[in-house]
């Protein structure tokens, strides 16, 4: 599936250093499947022990139905987990906006077809800033143009360029391309010595 674009509300995060601990706490990786690990996105953050909600924007209204993510630097450090970026992509977030992403949280997206893309510090706080003010606004993420869209404003945003091609051309999905190459997997497994 060809990723070029993201349009919808964003929802404001921006912090440093967030890890993949605050993102999924380790005790609901022993779900069996990622389906419900949308509900537990920032869990230990969004409520307290005894279930009473705090303040934190996964529970703020106005961002409800939030596509794309806006975050500080670092974010996805800690350990490798592949269920924090499942549990973003399963809340809702179909993309995310940051200074800096930890390398294999970074690649652990892109495996879900979950587009990390980097921006300037200046354009993050800006923004940020607009979103707090009018949560309705409609972002626009562009990996064609490389750039984000709001309002009357935008600025450039960049992603290595192996990921943009790889969700530009729609090969992000390894297992997919495996299964379309399925017979070309069979005669080469059926031509091994072994």
């Amino acid at each position: 599936m060809v990723i070029e674009s993201v349009i919808g509300k964003a929802l404001p995060l921006v912090l440093d250093d967030i890890d993949t601990d605050r993102i999924i706490p380790a005790r609901f990786l022993k779900e069996i499947t990622f389906e419900n690990m949308g509900q537990y996105a920032f869990i230990d953050e969004r409520q307290d022990s005894s279930g009473k909600k705090n303040n934190h924007p996964f529970n703020k209204e106005d961002y409800n139905n939030a596509k794309i993510l806006l975050v500080g630097k670092n974010f996805g450090c800690g350990s490798s987990r592949e269920h924090a970026p499942q549990a973003l992509k399963r809340y809702g977030i179909q993309a995310i906006i940051g200074e800096s992403f930890a390398e294999i949280f970074a690649g652990n997206c892109k495996a879900i077809g979950l587009p990390v893309v980097y921006a300037n510090k200046d354009d993050i706080k800006v923004l940020e800033t607009h979103i707090i003010k009018h949560p309705e606004t409609i972002v626009t993420l562009n990996l064609v143009s490389n750039r984000v869209r709001y309002f009357e404003e935008s600025f450039l945003i960049s992603m290595p360029t192996p990921q943009r091609e790889s969700f530009l051309k729609g090969t992000w999905n390894v297992l997919e391309l495996l299964k379309k190459q399925s017979v070309d997997v069979d005669n080469l497994n059926n031509s091994l010595p072994y």
